[in-house]
Order: structure tokens, then C-alpha cells, then sequence
């Protein structure tokens, strides 16, 4: 009876253990509250106006449009990534490439919803078929940067735009014309496709990178065609 008392009672003997008052304690185990409850209103957005708000994610848009209009690798598409700038740039180019009305026969280009199906799909599917292959970015960091790379092609289509203003009354306009659209869209299908290529380069396995662009050049390639035989409804 006496080894089952000592055994359930392990620490019995810990009680008559004193600590001698000349051994120093070091160490601090309090925590900053202050410093953590600082930081924290730092980086705190819910107090913040609205306006703000708004112009900070303004701000960081155009600065992901100028990285796209002077691609260089740089991880502030990856790594800051939002889908404003995409959306923006969808819905415009899905506006200036429609045609007219949906019940005139003369439509010369796409419905809205073609345009916008078109532009998501082809993102999703090169998303899709960059992570099958072993690419180390996210789904929605692949979606921003497809997205915001068709800034070049909107702008052409922009110009297309313009051009197409002047008329189609004369042979000779209409080459001249043509001749116009397709360098402007040619250099900004390049445009595309390039600064696609170096911001998702660098999250391919290298052995499989040509995989991995063929798709984008697809995708930026249908978007420009599109764009280069678009004649507006009469």
C-alpha cells in the first residue's frame, strides 16, 4: 500500500524544494500588447473611408498596367494580384467590339457575351493547363496576369476603332485601312503574348515552358484576329 501511495503521488516530494534567493531569473515572458495592438491598426482597412479605399485600388490597378505596358519580371502582378483591372479591360474590349443591336442582320462583329465567355474561358482553360503541368502560381494569380495582358490588344482595338471611323468609301482606304489594323495588331498581339510570358515564365518547370506559352498564344491570337476582322454594322 505504501509503493501505490508514493507511486500516485510523483511530485509529493517536489513541495519541501526551495529556490535559493541569490539565483538570478533571467528571461521575460510578458508579451507587448502595445506593439502588436499598434501594428494592427497600421494595416487595419475597416476604419478607413471609403474614398480611400477606392483610390488605393485605383492606384494599384494602374500600377499593374504600366508593369504590363513596360513588362519586366517583377512579382507585384503575382503577389498583389485582384481582378478589377481584367474585368475592366474585358468589358470594354467586349463594348467596342460590338457590332450593333442583336437584331440587325449587318452585324459585323461579336455579341458582348461571345466576347466575354471567350476572354474568361480561354483564361481558365490556360490556368487549368498551367497547373497540370507542375506551374507553382495560383489560380487567380494566372487569371490577373492573362487578364491585365490584354491591355495591348484593347488599346489596338481602340485604334481599329478610330481608323474604322473614317469610312470605307474608296478602294484605296480600305487598304490603307487594313494595312494600319494589322500592324497595330500585330505588335499588340506581340505586346500580349510577351508580357504574358514573363511574368509566368518563371512558375513553370523549364523543361515544360513551351507547353505552357502555346496555349497563351492561342488565346491572345483569337483575341486579335477578332479584333483585326471586325467591321462595324452598317
Amino acid at each position: 500500500m505504501a509503493d501505490v501511495e508514493e507511486a500516485s503521488k510523483p511530485f509529493a516530494g517536489l513541495s519541501d524544494v526551495s529556490i535559493s534567493e541569490d539565483i538570478p531569473v533571467e528571461g521575460d515572458i510578458s508579451v507587448p500588447l502595445g506593439s502588436s495592438v499598434q501594428r494592427d491598426d497600421e494595416f487595419s482597412t475597416l476604419d478607413e473611408p471609403v474614398r480611400d479605399t477606392i483610390l488605393r485600388d485605383l492606384k494599384a490597378v494602374g500600377t499593374k498596367f504600366i508593369h504590363v505596358m513596360y513588362p519586366k519580371k517583377s512579382s507585384a502582378l503575382l503577389r498583389d494580384w485582384d481582378l478589377w483591372g481584367p474585368l475592366l479591360l474585358c468589358v470594354t474590349l467586349a463594348l467596342l467590339l460590338q457590332g450593333g443591336s442583336a437584331d440587325s442582320k449587318d452585324d459585323g462583329g461579336p455579341q458582348f457575351a461571345e466576347v466575354f465567355v471567350i476572354i474568361w474561358f480561354g483564361s481558365v482553360i490556360i490556368t487549368l493547363n498551367s497547373k497540370l503541368l507542375g506551374g507553382t502560381i495560383s489560380f487567380f494569380q494566372s487569371l490577373c496576369v492573362l487578364g491585365y495582358c490584354i491591355m495591348p490588344l484593347t488599346v489596338a482595338m481602340v485604334v481599329c476603332r478610330v481608323v474604322l471611323l473614317g469610312g470605307s468609301g474608296k478602294e484605296w482606304f480600305q487598304w490603307v485601312s487594313f494595312t494600319v489594323r494589322l500592324v497595330v495588331v500585330t505588335a499588340s498581339f506581340g505586346w500580349s503574348t510577351f508580357a504574358s510570358t514573363v511574368f509566368l515564365a518563371d512558375s513553370q518547370p523549364v523543361n515544360r515552358k513551351a507547353l505552357v506559352v502555346y496555349p497563351v498564344f492561342l488565346f491572345y491570337l483569337v483575341i486579335g484576329w477578332m479584333i483585326l476582322t471586325f467591321s462595324p454594322s452598317q
